[in-house]
């Protein structure tokens, strides 16, 4: 904001406004549509994986920190943790952020108690690993193999140790969704994951699966707010497409042409 122009200003609160009000009329309205990206059959297919071979459900947020991404694979945790609870089956969620722990840790016992099934609840479902890029992704690597994981979600942001958490996941025949807003990770999780979602899709899982209405307005208004961004920069290139061509701009041409009086 600091070196915002006025035009900036204005159309940055406007966002704010719009977003609130998206926001309060996911509120009002729970059963907002949102389109089932392919990446929620691959999530359920996962879960169902694990739940066969009786083999535990690994899910990790890598080096995300707490912000919008690391609410939006809260949202997918959610649904995974209820289905854990339901089937009986071992969740692990190693992290490498002590805030993010606290969050995840919380978030997994909040479900257990929903679902009334809190005895199930394992102290050591959350797990710390290590702040530490490298020591986090040798202890995913241990936890992995050494538990024998049937399905493995990893969700968020990465870096160079993508490719290391993913192979680890195959080495064991694990069942693996990736999901990130890490652009140059996206090629290593297609080549090792089963199913890959990336950029926007994690959002839209998350706000699908958590049905939360802060996510569900956001991506609403997100995604109408870039229809409309679309939509101008279509009609900017037509109207300069055509002043380059007529001459003069568009709507003087027009009146030049309602004015026209043939000799």
């Amino acid at each position: 904001m600091e070196y915002a122009t006025p035009v900036i200003s204005i159309a940055i609160f406007g966002f704010i406004l719009f977003l609130l009000r998206g926001i309060e009329f996911a509120r009002k309205n729970p059963e907002i549509f949102i389109r089932r990206v392919p990446g929620i059959d691959a999530i359920e297919e996962a879960i169902g994986r694990s739940v066969e071979l009786g083999r535990p459900i690994v899910f990790t947020t890598g080096l995300t920190g707490v912000g919008p991404t690391l609410f939006a694979c809260i949202g997918v945790l959610q649904h995974i943790a209820k289905k854990a609870a339901i089937f009986g089956q071992r969740l692990l969620v190693p992290c490498r952020d002590p805030e993010v722990l606290a969050i995840t840790e919380n978030t997994i016992q909040e479900v257990y108690r929903q679902e009334r099934k809190s005895s199930r609840y394992d102290p050591d479902t959350v797990r710390f690993l290590s702040s530490e890029q490298f020591a986090y992704a040798s202890g995913y690597i241990g936890l992995v193999q050494r538990e024998r994981a049937g399905s493995a979600f990893l969700f968020g942001e990465y870096a160079a140790e993508s490719l290391i958490l993913a192979e680890a996941g195959q080495q064991v025949g694990a069942m693996q969704v990736a999901a990130t807003t890490s652009n140059e990770q996206i090629p290593f999780f297609l080549t090792t994951c089963d199913y890959t979602l990336f950029g926007e899709e994690l959002f839209a899982a998350g706000a699908f699966l958590s049905r939360d209405p802060i996510q569900v307005g956001s991506l609403k208004v997100q995604d109408t707010v870039k229809i409309l961004i679309a939509l101008t920069v279509i009609l900017g290139v037509i109207e300069a497409t055509l002043r380059s061509a007529l001459g003069s701009s568009p709507l003087t041409f027009i009146q030049q042409l309602i004015e026209y009086r043939p000799v």
